[in-house]
């Protein structure tokens, strides 16, 4: 993570108007090229800490799945068909956080692939129920295998309690400010 890391956060040596800080250098002082920078009090908040860690896991996950040509937010938008067939695009839209004019060219791209298609809506003209076709759940099968090795080395260093309690804890302040 670039020389950066959530754990460096300021002790009681912290750096405010020209105290000494840690390792005995003077703010504004300039550090050695290459040191680990001091990313101050943004190591305690939440978003700083979860967006790091974002950016870690989707690194791993894109290099994972790059043999097959998935993106995280493609494998998301599969499994949400997958689990609820013909669901519609500002269904799935809401669920996933995705934006119409976003969803509309991944949408484009899956069919393009044979992997998702959309059919008219036989309760609204207006609308289309998205479906996987025997393509995509074959292909779905192979990415959440795929998906299934990310997932086990972003986890490791957890064990079972400590990820569902993490997950829990993401859910909760989520809905919370959701």
């Amino acid at each position: 993570m670039s020389g950066i890391s959530p754990g460096s956060t300021p002790g009681p040596q912290s750096r405010r108007n020209g105290e000494e800080g840690a390792g005995g250098r003077v703010r504004g002082e300039r550090r050695r090229r290459g040191s680990r920078i001091d990313v101050g009090y943004l190591g305690e908040h939440i978003g700083y800490v979860v967006r790091r860690a974002q950016l870690a896991i989707f690194k791993d996950f894109i290099k994972t799945l790059a043999p097959v040509d998935i993106r995280p937010a493609q494998y998301s938008v599969l499994i949400v068909i997958d689990r609820n067939p013909g669901l519609t695009q500002a269904e799935l839209g809401r669920a996933l956080a995705i934006k119409r004019a976003n969803l509309v060219g991944m949408l484009n791209e899956l069919e393009r692939r044979k992997l998702a298609r959309r059919v008219a809506s036989p309760s609204d003209k207006r609308s289309h129920a998205l479906h996987l076709t025997a393509n995509g759940h074959q292909m779905l099968a192979r990415f959440h295998r795929l998906a299934l090795e990310h997932e086990k080395r972003a986890t490791r260093v957890l064990d079972s309690a400590e990820k569902r309690l993490l997950l829990d804890l993401l859910g909760r302040i989520a809905r919370a400010l959701g």
